[in-house]
């Protein structure tokens, strides 16, 4: 790192410390200051806050490395602007009419207390185990090696990185809640997408164009039936991304985390109106469409560059694991470290920062919103609103503490965190998601089938994840071992098969229960669900969108359609 460099990161520091000075300095009498920053934000601070609190760790460390080892795979991830439109026009009109300030407590008002508790203990325990961890773990790893420090003060670099990243993050999420997510977001998200820019635009400079890395990548073949690192649809027998399996799993995991997860839908519900909050949803889905480009296919390129330098007599231009195996994970910042000038790296480094602050604060803010409006403001109804608000301050230092305490469990996994992160989402998403889906699209859904939907959902993801435990401790194969009905469903079926047999399981036992049980109070479901909106609130949502909403929308759609013809 260069004198320059140091400059640059110092300028991006006094900009984030001016916009967190200047958020602390706003009155934050209520939860509704603290949590949803006042529900004024327009839709630019929606958008924005939407793309940089998704980029994180999986990008920077994971998306990245999956480039480098298997191409196009998991890019079915990530042109996900199309749900975050599903998000806008479908679900925030119902969101915007609940006045709630969480997912959990939707699901109370649509069924009862019991599904708010369940979501929200899940949604907690999972943001601790593996978004706040894993995201501070990458941070270490990033500037570990793009610093090049293994040891500082007789420390272990990873450790005085990754706890750094979380002191300076918890500091002005502590201080500021949502509005300094939202608005240091405004400042982050151009960084991150210039820094990102220049690393796509160096690594094919490096390389010799996207001509060349197209004929690199597809010349490694991925699987025993013709598909190469550059093909978005493989054959349906692959192991491991068959087409079909690929489409359902995405697209489940994508509708759980996009229209129903608190971390990103909060950033909506932060919106002063409908209008505001629909168009932030399509600012955010244009962004989306930028991270397979900005993450992925350098990690394509970063692998293109080791098989020149390596068919050139050379050592490689990636950094070996001590297995002899290529570390992929490490494509990223070994672009960063070894193609950049001056100055440049410094603004890179603050576009990584920018990503894993972003997604840490949101991660912070969401769980202590979780933690204050669902379980104590439950059982304390008349706290002061100040109170509640430093309820909320206590209970993000306590999530700060447990995810760093959680790191070295994360660090014992190393090699398998990508893997690890996606096992989780792919169990965690269906239950979930099948609760909403009933909830907002049927009316007879009942309070029973809509907790039952979501307790089935727990109960097999936590038995999907326990086999997986098991047989692998066991040395057990997947296709291998006793042949039981239980081993092949919980171990051998491949993971995004499982995630849409699941669906539509969890679909079925709330469909089922609902039907056995009483049906809902209609006074109770009014304006939650389709088909029971007043005349009132469907003028106002159709008076909250126009031509502009709808042209913007129809680009996002073909600009998809267009990637997934040319990657095909």
């Amino acid at each position: 790192m260069a004198s320059l460099d140091w400059i640059v990161i110092a300028i991006f520091f006094l900009a984030l410390i001016g916009i967190i000075v200047w958020v602390m300095r706003q009155k934050q009498n209520n939860a509704a200051d603290y949590f949803l920053g006042g529900k004024d934000a327009t839709w630019i601070a929606i958008g924005a806050s939407i793309f940089a609190s998704n980029i994180g760790s999986e990008h920077l460390i994971g998306l990245a490395g999956s480039g480098a080892s298997s191409g196009m795979a998991m890019a079915h991830w990530e042109i996900q602007g199309w749900m975050i439109l599903l998000l806008g026009w479908v679900f925030v009109p119902f969101y915007t009419r609940s006045m709630v300030y969480t997912m959990p407590e939707f699901l109370e008002r649509r069924f009862n207390p019991q599904s708010r508790t369940i979501l929200a203990t899940i949604s907690l325990i999972s943001y601790v185990l593996t978004k706040v961890a894993v995201t501070v773990y990458a941070g270490g790893l990033v500037f570990q090696q793009v610093f090049g420090i293994e040891e500082l003060w007789g420390i272990d670099f990873f450790w005085i990185a990754a706890i750094g990243l979380v002191l300076l993050t918890a500091l002005y999420t502590i201080f500021g809640g949502m509005k300094s997510v939202l608005y240091t977001s405004v400042l982050q998200t151009p960084i991150l997408l210039l820094g990102s820019l220049i690393i796509l635009v160096l690594g094919l400079k490096e390389l010799g164009g996207w001509d060349e890395m197209m004929r690199i990548c597809s010349s490694v073949k991925v699987n025993d039936y013709g598909d190469t690192m550059v093909n978005l649809i493989r054959d349906n027998n692959d192991p491991q991304y068959p087409w079909l399996g690929a489409l359902v799993g995405s697209a489940v995991i994508g509708f759980w985390y996009w229209c129903t997860d608190q971390f990103i839908v909060q950033r909506v519900l932060s919106g002063k109106d409908e209008k505001e909050a629909r168009r932030g949803t399509i600012f955010g889905a244009y962004l989306k469409l930028l991270p397979v480009f900005l993450f992925l296919i350098p990690g394509m390129i970063a692998f293109a560059i080791h098989q020149n330098s390596i068919a050139a007599g050379g050592e490689g231009f990636l950094p070996m694991l001590a297995n002899g195996n290529v570390n992929s994970d490490a494509a990223f910042p070994t672009l960063v470290a070894k193609l950049l000038p001056a100055g440049v790296k410094g603004l890179i480094v603050c576009g990584i920062l920018a990503a894993l602050m972003s997604s840490l604060a949101s991660l912070f803010n969401s769980s202590a919103a979780l933690f204050t409006i669902d379980f104590y403001q439950r059982y304390k109804p008349d706290t002061d609103p100040k109170k509640l608000v430093r309820i909320g301050q206590v209970a993000t230092v306590v999530i700060v503490i447990l995810g760093i305490l959680w790191i070295p469990v994360m660090r014992s996994v190393g090699d398998v965190l990508y893997l690890y992160l996606q096992d989780v989402q792919s169990v965690l998403a269906p239950g979930i998601a099948a609760a909403f889906l009933i909830g907002i699209l049927w009316k007879r859904a009942s309070a029973q089938g809509g907790m039952w939907a979501l307790l089935s959902g727990l109960i097999i993801g936590l038995t999907r994840l326990g086999a997986k435990v098991y047989y692998s401790n066991a040395d057990v194969l997947p296709g291998s071992g006793d042949g039981s009905m239980f081993q092949y469903l919980f171990y051998d079926c491949n993971w995004l098969f499982f995630c849409g047999w699941m669906l539509v399981f969890c679909l079925a036992v709330g469909v089922i229960v609902s039907l056995c049980t009483k049906a809902p109070d209609p006074e109770k479901i009014q304006g939650l669900v389709f088909g029971t909106s007043t005349p009132e609130q469907i003028a106002a949502t159709r008076a909250s969108w126009n031509a502009w909403d709808v042209v913007n929308t129809i680009i996002i759609l073909g600009i998809t359609a267009a990637f997934y013809i040319y990657f095909w």
